[in-house]
Protein backbone atom coordinates (compact mmCIF):
# COMPACT_ATOMS: atom_id res chain seq x y z
CA UNK A 1 0.00 0.00 0.00
CA UNK A 2 1.45 3.32 -0.83
CA UNK A 3 -1.12 5.89 0.47
CA UNK A 4 1.06 9.16 0.71
CA UNK A 5 0.78 9.54 5.26
CA UNK A 6 1.89 11.26 7.70
CA UNK A 7 1.75 11.60 11.46
CA UNK A 8 1.41 15.29 13.30
CA UNK A 9 2.49 14.20 16.99
CA UNK A 10 3.73 16.85 19.49
CA UNK A 11 6.28 16.84 22.49
CA UNK A 12 3.90 16.58 24.96
CA UNK A 13 -0.32 17.31 25.47
CA UNK A 14 -1.24 20.65 24.88
CA UNK A 15 1.69 21.58 22.56
CA UNK A 16 -0.57 22.41 19.28
CA UNK A 17 -0.64 19.06 17.51
CA UNK A 18 -4.40 19.55 17.48
CA UNK A 19 -4.45 23.20 16.50
CA UNK A 20 -1.95 22.39 13.26
CA UNK A 21 -3.78 18.52 12.48
CA UNK A 22 -6.80 20.91 11.64
CA UNK A 23 -5.43 23.50 10.11
CA UNK A 24 -3.04 21.00 7.67
CA UNK A 25 -6.50 19.06 7.21
CA UNK A 26 -8.20 22.57 6.36
CA UNK A 27 -5.53 23.91 4.26
CA UNK A 28 -5.41 20.21 2.29
CA UNK A 29 -8.86 19.83 2.17
CA UNK A 30 -9.13 23.20 0.27
CA UNK A 31 -6.44 21.94 -2.72
CA UNK A 32 -8.82 19.41 -3.76
CA UNK A 33 -7.32 16.51 -1.80
CA UNK A 34 -8.95 13.68 -0.56
CA UNK A 35 -7.99 13.49 3.11
CA UNK A 36 -8.23 10.75 5.60
CA UNK A 37 -7.76 11.95 9.17
CA UNK A 38 -6.87 9.50 12.07
CA UNK A 39 -6.56 9.91 15.71
CA UNK A 40 -4.18 7.89 17.55
CA UNK A 41 -5.74 6.48 21.40
CA UNK A 42 -9.10 6.48 22.59
CA UNK A 43 -10.02 9.81 21.80
CA UNK A 44 -13.54 10.38 20.96
CA UNK A 45 -13.53 14.23 20.48
CA UNK A 46 -10.43 15.08 18.13
CA UNK A 47 -11.97 13.20 15.53
CA UNK A 48 -15.23 15.16 15.31
CA UNK A 49 -13.51 18.05 14.47
CA UNK A 50 -11.14 15.93 11.91
CA UNK A 51 -14.26 15.31 10.39
CA UNK A 52 -15.37 18.93 9.92
CA UNK A 53 -12.18 20.44 9.00
CA UNK A 54 -12.24 17.65 5.69
CA UNK A 55 -16.17 18.45 5.38
CA UNK A 56 -18.02 21.25 3.40
CA UNK A 57 -21.37 22.44 3.05
CA UNK A 58 -20.45 21.45 -1.16
CA UNK A 59 -18.37 18.86 -0.36
CA UNK A 60 -18.84 15.77 2.50
CA UNK A 61 -15.51 14.78 3.66
CA UNK A 62 -14.86 11.66 5.01
CA UNK A 63 -15.23 10.93 8.72
CA UNK A 64 -11.98 10.78 11.09
CA UNK A 65 -10.95 7.14 12.56
CA UNK A 66 -9.11 6.11 15.49
CA UNK A 67 -5.79 3.78 15.27
CA UNK A 68 -5.13 2.49 19.34
CA UNK A 69 -2.07 0.10 19.47
CA UNK A 70 -3.26 -0.98 22.73
CA UNK A 71 -6.58 -1.00 22.49
CA UNK A 72 -6.13 -3.53 19.25
CA UNK A 73 -3.82 -5.85 17.74
CA UNK A 74 -1.06 -4.12 15.46
CA UNK A 75 -2.16 -6.31 12.35
CA UNK A 76 -5.77 -4.54 13.43
CA UNK A 77 -4.73 -1.36 13.35
CA UNK A 78 -2.93 -1.68 9.79
CA UNK A 79 -5.75 -3.40 8.35
CA UNK A 80 -7.80 -0.59 9.84
CA UNK A 81 -5.44 1.94 7.99
CA UNK A 82 -5.39 0.62 5.00
CA UNK A 83 -9.38 0.17 4.68
CA UNK A 84 -9.96 3.54 5.72
CA UNK A 85 -7.16 5.09 3.88
CA UNK A 86 -7.90 3.01 0.52
CA UNK A 87 -8.27 5.54 -1.80
CA UNK A 88 -7.37 8.47 0.16
CA UNK A 89 -4.34 11.79 -1.63
CA UNK A 90 -2.89 11.45 1.82
CA UNK A 91 -3.91 10.31 5.30
CA UNK A 92 -3.26 12.66 8.31
CA UNK A 93 -2.54 10.54 11.97
CA UNK A 94 -2.79 13.26 15.14
CA UNK A 95 -1.22 11.95 17.35
CA UNK A 96 -2.04 11.67 21.79
CA UNK A 97 0.18 13.10 24.03
CA UNK A 98 3.55 13.52 23.63
CA UNK A 99 5.29 10.79 20.71
CA UNK A 100 6.37 8.69 22.67
CA UNK A 101 3.97 8.53 25.47
CA UNK A 102 1.67 5.60 25.80
CA UNK A 103 0.53 2.77 28.22
CA UNK A 104 3.66 3.81 30.70
CA UNK A 105 6.65 4.92 31.30
CA UNK A 106 8.87 1.45 30.78
CA UNK A 107 7.87 0.66 26.43
CA UNK A 108 6.31 2.40 23.73
CA UNK A 109 2.75 0.74 23.77
CA UNK A 110 0.22 2.37 22.94
CA UNK A 111 2.51 6.22 21.89
CA UNK A 112 2.06 7.34 18.40
CA UNK A 113 5.36 6.69 17.79
CA UNK A 114 4.89 2.86 18.03
CA UNK A 115 2.14 3.85 15.48
CA UNK A 116 4.08 6.11 13.46
CA UNK A 117 6.76 2.62 13.26
CA UNK A 118 3.54 0.27 12.85
CA UNK A 119 2.44 2.20 9.04
CA UNK A 120 6.16 3.63 8.00
CA UNK A 121 4.77 7.19 8.63
CA UNK A 122 7.54 9.77 8.84
CA UNK A 123 6.68 12.25 12.00
CA UNK A 124 5.94 16.04 12.00
CA UNK A 125 7.07 17.31 15.69
CA UNK A 126 4.96 20.10 17.07
CA UNK A 127 6.60 21.64 19.49
CA UNK A 128 6.06 24.72 21.70
CA UNK A 129 8.27 27.50 21.49
CA UNK A 130 7.49 29.70 23.11
CA UNK A 131 10.03 31.73 25.77
CA UNK A 132 13.02 29.45 23.50
CA UNK A 133 15.11 29.48 20.60
CA UNK A 134 17.98 27.27 21.04
CA UNK A 135 16.49 25.19 23.90
CA UNK A 136 13.50 24.27 21.60
CA UNK A 137 16.12 22.81 19.19
CA UNK A 138 17.70 20.91 22.20
CA UNK A 139 14.10 19.42 22.52
CA UNK A 140 13.50 18.66 18.91
CA UNK A 141 17.12 16.78 18.71
CA UNK A 142 16.43 14.99 21.77
CA UNK A 143 13.28 13.42 20.13
CA UNK A 144 15.20 13.10 16.94
CA UNK A 145 17.65 10.57 18.73
CA UNK A 146 15.81 9.11 21.73
CA UNK A 147 14.65 6.06 18.96
CA UNK A 148 16.37 6.61 15.37
CA UNK A 149 13.64 4.50 14.07
CA UNK A 150 11.21 7.19 14.32
CA UNK A 151 11.37 8.99 10.67
CA UNK A 152 11.18 12.45 11.91
CA UNK A 153 10.35 15.21 8.83
CA UNK A 154 10.64 18.20 10.64
CA UNK A 155 9.06 20.59 13.02
CA UNK A 156 6.27 23.09 13.20
CA UNK A 157 6.70 25.41 16.10
CA UNK A 158 4.13 27.16 17.85
CA UNK A 159 3.18 29.88 20.26
CA UNK A 160 5.66 31.69 17.94
CA UNK A 161 5.77 35.27 18.82
CA UNK A 162 7.18 37.06 15.43
CA UNK A 163 9.27 36.91 12.21
CA UNK A 164 12.18 37.68 14.26
CA UNK A 165 11.55 34.44 16.59
CA UNK A 166 11.12 32.43 13.43
CA UNK A 167 14.00 33.22 12.07
CA UNK A 168 16.28 32.19 15.41
CA UNK A 169 14.36 28.92 15.63
CA UNK A 170 14.82 28.34 11.87
CA UNK A 171 19.06 28.77 12.64
CA UNK A 172 18.61 27.29 15.81
CA UNK A 173 17.24 24.31 14.28
CA UNK A 174 19.09 24.39 11.13
CA UNK A 175 22.33 23.91 13.35
CA UNK A 176 20.77 20.91 15.20
CA UNK A 177 20.42 19.44 11.57
CA UNK A 178 16.44 19.44 12.13
CA UNK A 179 13.57 21.01 9.53
CA UNK A 180 11.79 23.51 10.24
CA UNK A 181 8.46 23.40 8.52
CA UNK A 182 6.57 26.14 9.68
CA UNK A 183 5.44 28.26 12.80
CA UNK A 184 1.99 29.37 14.37
CA UNK A 185 2.02 32.24 15.75
CA UNK A 186 0.95 33.19 19.53
CA UNK A 187 -2.54 34.36 18.52
CA UNK A 188 -5.42 33.75 21.07
CA UNK A 189 -7.72 33.99 18.25
CA UNK A 190 -6.15 30.27 17.42
CA UNK A 191 -7.34 28.83 20.68
CA UNK A 192 -10.15 25.96 20.09
CA UNK A 193 -12.59 25.59 23.51
CA UNK A 194 -12.41 23.12 26.16
CA UNK A 195 -13.86 20.81 28.50
CA UNK A 196 -13.33 18.22 30.64
CA UNK A 197 -9.54 17.41 29.86
CA UNK A 198 -10.61 18.20 26.51
CA UNK A 199 -11.89 20.19 23.61
CA UNK A 200 -15.58 20.88 23.19
CA UNK A 201 -17.44 18.68 20.54
CA UNK A 202 -17.40 20.35 17.23
CA UNK A 203 -21.12 19.41 17.19
CA UNK A 204 -21.46 22.17 19.77
CA UNK A 205 -19.20 24.87 18.74
CA UNK A 206 -19.35 26.69 15.75
CA UNK A 207 -16.38 24.57 14.31
CA UNK A 208 -16.91 26.12 10.56
CA UNK A 209 -15.33 29.86 11.87
CA UNK A 210 -12.64 28.73 14.32
CA UNK A 211 -11.36 25.76 11.27
CA UNK A 212 -11.48 28.00 8.62
CA UNK A 213 -8.97 30.60 10.88
CA UNK A 214 -6.63 27.60 11.57
CA UNK A 215 -6.47 26.87 7.69
CA UNK A 216 -5.76 30.19 7.01
CA UNK A 217 -3.07 30.32 9.83
CA UNK A 218 -1.54 27.01 8.37
CA UNK A 219 -1.56 28.26 5.02
CA UNK A 220 0.11 31.37 5.59
CA UNK A 221 3.06 30.01 7.87
CA UNK A 222 3.67 26.39 6.93
CA UNK A 223 5.22 24.93 4.05
CA UNK A 224 2.39 22.40 3.33
CA UNK A 225 3.76 21.89 0.12
CA UNK A 226 6.64 20.33 2.04
CA UNK A 227 4.43 17.97 4.25
CA UNK A 228 2.65 16.75 1.54
CA UNK A 229 6.09 15.72 0.11
CA UNK A 230 7.48 14.26 3.36
CA UNK A 231 3.80 12.03 3.10
CA UNK A 232 4.78 10.98 -0.17
CA UNK A 233 7.71 9.56 0.97
CA UNK A 234 6.69 7.03 3.44
CA UNK A 235 7.62 3.43 2.98
CA UNK A 236 5.16 0.88 1.40
CA UNK A 237 2.85 -0.67 3.58
CA UNK A 238 2.72 -4.39 3.62
CA UNK A 239 -1.25 -5.37 4.91
CA UNK A 240 -2.30 -8.52 5.56
CA UNK A 241 -5.18 -10.27 4.05
CA UNK A 242 -8.71 -9.10 5.69
CA UNK A 243 -9.08 -10.19 9.22
CA UNK A 244 -11.24 -8.14 10.59
CA UNK A 245 -13.99 -7.64 7.76
CA UNK A 246 -15.40 -10.09 5.83
CA UNK A 247 -13.84 -10.26 2.18
CA UNK A 248 -17.60 -10.61 1.07
CA UNK A 249 -20.54 -7.70 1.84
CA UNK A 250 -23.10 -9.70 4.28
CA UNK A 251 -26.60 -8.94 3.65
CA UNK A 252 -27.96 -5.63 6.66
CA UNK A 253 -30.64 -8.27 8.57
CA UNK A 254 -31.79 -5.89 11.48
CA UNK A 255 -31.85 -2.41 12.55
CA UNK A 256 -29.86 -0.67 15.42
CA UNK A 257 -30.46 2.49 17.02
CA UNK A 258 -27.74 4.32 17.63
CA UNK A 259 -27.90 7.26 19.33
CA UNK A 260 -25.82 9.84 18.07
CA UNK A 261 -26.42 14.20 18.86
CA UNK A 262 -24.91 16.84 20.82
CA UNK A 263 -25.30 14.21 24.58
CA UNK A 264 -23.99 11.14 22.69
CA UNK A 265 -21.32 10.95 20.10
CA UNK A 266 -18.58 9.07 21.51
CA UNK A 267 -18.17 6.26 18.99
CA UNK A 268 -15.70 4.59 17.43
CA UNK A 269 -16.57 4.39 13.61
CA UNK A 270 -14.81 1.47 12.83
CA UNK A 271 -16.39 -0.53 15.35
CA UNK A 272 -19.83 0.94 13.62
CA UNK A 273 -18.29 -0.40 10.72
CA UNK A 274 -17.80 -3.95 11.95
CA UNK A 275 -21.77 -4.06 12.87
CA UNK A 276 -22.92 -3.00 9.92
CA UNK A 277 -20.49 -6.05 8.42
CA UNK A 278 -22.22 -8.47 10.79
CA UNK A 279 -25.70 -7.67 9.40
CA UNK A 280 -27.01 -4.62 11.25
CA UNK A 281 -28.00 -1.06 9.68
CA UNK A 282 -27.33 1.80 11.81
CA UNK A 283 -30.12 3.35 12.00
CA UNK A 284 -29.20 7.23 14.07
CA UNK A 285 -31.90 8.76 16.25
CA UNK A 286 -31.53 11.55 18.56
CA UNK A 287 -32.66 11.15 22.83
CA UNK A 288 -32.69 14.66 22.27
CA UNK A 289 -34.98 15.95 19.97
CA UNK A 290 -36.60 12.78 18.17
CA UNK A 291 -39.75 12.41 19.43
CA UNK A 292 -40.16 9.15 18.42
CA UNK A 293 -37.92 6.08 18.83
CA UNK A 294 -37.53 4.50 15.28
CA UNK A 295 -38.11 0.76 14.51
CA UNK A 296 -35.24 -0.55 15.43
CA UNK A 297 -34.11 -4.08 16.91
CA UNK A 298 -31.20 -3.26 19.26
CA UNK A 299 -30.24 0.18 20.86
CA UNK A 300 -26.54 1.38 21.30
CA UNK A 301 -25.87 4.24 23.16
CA UNK A 302 -22.79 5.31 23.37
CA UNK A 303 -20.81 8.47 25.31
CA UNK A 304 -20.99 11.56 25.51
CA UNK A 305 -22.00 14.52 27.79
CA UNK A 306 -25.73 13.73 28.94
CA UNK A 307 -24.93 15.65 32.07
CA UNK A 308 -24.55 19.00 29.58
CA UNK A 309 -27.88 18.09 28.45
CA UNK A 310 -29.93 16.39 31.31
CA UNK A 311 -32.46 18.88 31.24
CA UNK A 312 -33.57 18.36 27.70
CA UNK A 313 -33.29 14.75 27.68
CA UNK A 314 -35.16 14.74 30.69
CA UNK A 315 -38.35 16.95 29.27
CA UNK A 316 -38.29 14.56 26.67
CA UNK A 317 -40.49 12.23 28.05
CA UNK A 318 -41.78 10.76 25.13
CA UNK A 319 -38.71 9.01 23.92
CA UNK A 320 -37.54 8.08 27.23
CA UNK A 321 -40.72 6.12 27.95
CA UNK A 322 -40.37 4.42 24.52
CA UNK A 323 -37.04 3.37 25.61
CA UNK A 324 -37.89 2.00 28.87
CA UNK A 325 -40.73 0.04 26.92
CA UNK A 326 -38.14 -1.15 24.36
CA UNK A 327 -36.07 -2.22 27.09
CA UNK A 328 -39.27 -3.95 29.07
CA UNK A 329 -39.98 -5.78 25.76
CA UNK A 330 -36.17 -7.53 25.53
CA UNK A 331 -34.20 -5.48 22.99
CA UNK A 332 -30.98 -5.52 23.00
CA UNK A 333 -29.04 -2.78 24.66
CA UNK A 334 -25.53 -2.00 24.64
CA UNK A 335 -25.20 1.27 26.86
CA UNK A 336 -21.16 3.20 27.75
CA UNK A 337 -20.39 5.78 30.10
CA UNK A 338 -22.93 8.18 28.69
CA UNK A 339 -25.16 5.57 27.37
CA UNK A 340 -25.69 4.31 30.64
CA UNK A 341 -26.12 7.08 32.63
CA UNK A 342 -29.31 8.16 30.14
CA UNK A 343 -30.70 4.61 31.35
CA UNK A 344 -30.41 5.55 35.47
CA UNK A 345 -33.04 6.26 37.10
CA UNK A 346 -31.78 9.50 37.78
CA UNK A 347 -28.83 11.77 36.89
CA UNK A 348 -27.29 14.50 39.06
CA UNK A 349 -25.82 17.33 37.77
CA UNK A 350 -22.89 19.53 38.67
CA UNK A 351 -24.47 21.47 40.29
CA UNK A 352 -26.43 19.21 42.51
CA UNK A 353 -30.08 19.61 40.02
CA UNK A 354 -31.89 16.03 39.52
CA UNK A 355 -32.91 15.16 36.13
CA UNK A 356 -34.76 11.42 35.86
CA UNK A 357 -33.43 9.73 33.05
CA UNK A 358 -35.04 6.64 31.81
CA UNK A 359 -35.29 4.67 34.63
CA UNK A 360 -34.35 1.03 33.31
CA UNK A 361 -31.19 1.05 35.79
CA UNK A 362 -31.87 1.06 39.23
CA UNK A 363 -28.50 3.95 39.75
CA UNK A 364 -28.27 7.32 40.45
CA UNK A 365 -25.21 8.59 38.74
CA UNK A 366 -24.26 11.86 40.29
CA UNK A 367 -21.41 14.44 38.53
CA UNK A 368 -17.93 15.03 40.88
CA UNK A 369 -16.44 18.07 40.96
CA UNK A 370 -13.17 16.53 40.02
CA UNK A 371 -11.87 13.47 37.33
CA UNK A 372 -13.38 9.99 38.97
CA UNK A 373 -11.57 7.72 36.61
CA UNK A 374 -9.13 7.91 33.37
CA UNK A 375 -7.01 5.09 31.79
CA UNK A 376 -6.99 1.80 30.09
CA UNK A 377 -9.15 -1.20 31.90
CA UNK A 378 -8.81 -4.60 31.12
CA UNK A 379 -12.08 -5.82 31.27
CA UNK A 380 -13.18 -9.73 32.54
CA UNK A 381 -16.85 -11.01 31.81
CA UNK A 382 -17.62 -12.57 35.22
CA UNK A 383 -21.29 -13.88 33.03
CA UNK A 384 -22.37 -14.19 30.02
CA UNK A 385 -23.80 -10.96 28.41
CA UNK A 386 -24.64 -9.36 25.06
CA UNK A 387 -21.50 -8.98 24.08
CA UNK A 388 -18.85 -11.36 26.44
CA UNK A 389 -19.37 -14.78 27.17
CA UNK A 390 -17.82 -15.74 31.09
CA UNK A 391 -14.32 -15.47 30.85
CA UNK A 392 -13.75 -13.83 28.30
CA UNK A 393 -11.26 -10.75 28.51
CA UNK A 394 -10.99 -7.40 26.19
CA UNK A 395 -9.18 -4.18 26.67
CA UNK A 396 -11.40 -0.91 27.26
CA UNK A 397 -10.94 2.92 28.15
CA UNK A 398 -12.54 4.20 30.96
CA UNK A 399 -12.98 8.60 31.14
CA UNK A 400 -16.18 10.19 33.41
CA UNK A 401 -16.58 12.87 36.04
CA UNK A 402 -19.45 10.56 38.03
CA UNK A 403 -20.21 7.91 39.91
CA UNK A 404 -22.73 5.84 40.76
CA UNK A 405 -25.42 4.83 43.71
CA UNK A 406 -27.13 1.65 43.23
CA UNK A 407 -30.71 2.02 44.48
CA UNK A 408 -30.62 -1.77 44.88
CA UNK A 409 -28.60 -4.36 44.09
CA UNK A 410 -27.55 -5.11 40.45
CA UNK A 411 -25.51 -7.77 39.04
CA UNK A 412 -22.38 -7.10 37.43
CA UNK A 413 -20.97 -8.24 34.20
CA UNK A 414 -17.75 -7.51 34.11
CA UNK A 415 -14.12 -7.64 36.26
CA UNK A 416 -12.40 -4.36 35.54
CA UNK A 417 -8.58 -4.08 36.05
CA UNK A 418 -6.46 -0.87 35.83
CA UNK A 419 -9.83 0.76 36.14
CA UNK A 420 -12.28 2.24 38.91
CA UNK A 421 -15.34 0.73 37.19
CA UNK A 422 -18.68 1.04 38.58
CA UNK A 423 -17.66 -0.23 42.01
CA UNK A 424 -14.71 -1.78 43.92
CA UNK A 425 -13.45 -2.56 40.01
CA UNK A 426 -16.62 -4.23 39.07
CA UNK A 427 -18.19 -3.26 35.91
CA UNK A 428 -21.26 -3.73 33.46
CA UNK A 429 -24.62 -3.64 35.05
CA UNK A 430 -26.44 -6.40 33.02
CA UNK A 431 -29.18 -8.52 32.48
CA UNK A 432 -29.68 -11.57 29.75
CA UNK A 433 -30.11 -8.38 27.16
CA UNK A 434 -28.98 -5.21 28.47
CA UNK A 435 -24.95 -4.22 29.00
CA UNK A 436 -24.32 -0.91 30.45
CA UNK A 437 -20.90 0.11 31.49
CA UNK A 438 -18.33 3.07 32.40
CA UNK A 439 -15.70 1.50 30.02
CA UNK A 440 -15.77 2.31 26.29
CA UNK A 441 -14.36 -0.80 24.08
CA UNK A 442 -13.52 -1.19 20.68
CA UNK A 443 -15.82 -4.43 18.80
CA UNK A 444 -12.97 -4.48 16.69
CA UNK A 445 -10.20 -6.01 19.49
CA UNK A 446 -12.62 -8.78 20.05
CA UNK A 447 -14.92 -8.90 16.69
CA UNK A 448 -17.20 -11.52 18.64
CA UNK A 449 -18.89 -8.98 20.62
CA UNK A 450 -19.89 -7.22 16.89
CA UNK A 451 -21.50 -10.84 16.08
CA UNK A 452 -22.79 -12.04 19.67
CA UNK A 453 -25.06 -8.16 19.69
CA UNK A 454 -26.12 -8.48 15.77
CA UNK A 455 -27.16 -11.72 16.92
CA UNK A 456 -28.89 -11.15 19.73
CA UNK A 457 -31.13 -8.40 17.23
CA UNK A 458 -31.81 -10.94 14.95
CA UNK A 459 -33.53 -13.25 17.95
CA UNK A 460 -35.63 -9.82 19.00
CA UNK A 461 -36.64 -9.84 15.43
CA UNK A 462 -37.41 -13.36 15.20
CA UNK A 463 -39.02 -12.84 18.38
CA UNK A 464 -41.26 -9.84 17.46
CA UNK A 465 -41.91 -11.61 13.76
CA UNK A 466 -43.61 -14.62 16.20
CA UNK A 467 -45.52 -12.32 18.35
CA UNK A 468 -47.22 -11.20 15.56
CA UNK A 469 -45.01 -7.39 14.80
CA UNK A 470 -41.79 -7.11 12.70
CA UNK A 471 -40.43 -4.61 14.96
CA UNK A 472 -41.12 -2.28 18.05
CA UNK A 473 -43.15 -0.14 16.80
CA UNK A 474 -42.91 3.45 18.16
CA UNK A 475 -45.82 3.97 21.46
CA UNK A 476 -48.82 6.36 20.70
Amino acid sequence: MRVPRIVVAGTHSGAGKTTVTLGLLRALQRRGMIVQPFKVGPDFIDPGWQTAAVTTPEQPGRRARNLDTWLLPPATVVELFARDADGADVAVIEGMMGLYDGVDGRSEAGSSAEVAKLLRAPVVLVLDAAGSVRSAAAVALGFVSFDPEVTLAGVIANRVGGRRHEQWLHDALHTAGVTLLGVLPWDDRLKLPERHLGLVPAAEHSALEAIDALGDAVEEHVDVAALVRAARLALPLVVPGPQIFPPMPVAQQVALGVARDEAFSFYYEDALDLLESRGARIVPFSPLHDRDLPPVHGLYLGGGFPEIYAGMLAENVRLRGQVKEAVASGMPVYAECGGMMYLAQTLVDAAGREHPMVGVLPIVTRMQPRLAALGYVTLTATTDTVLLRKGETVRGHEFHFSTITPLRPVEFGLASEGGRGLADGKDGICTSTVLASYAHVHFASHPEMAERFVDACKNYKGQTWAAGTAVKQPAR
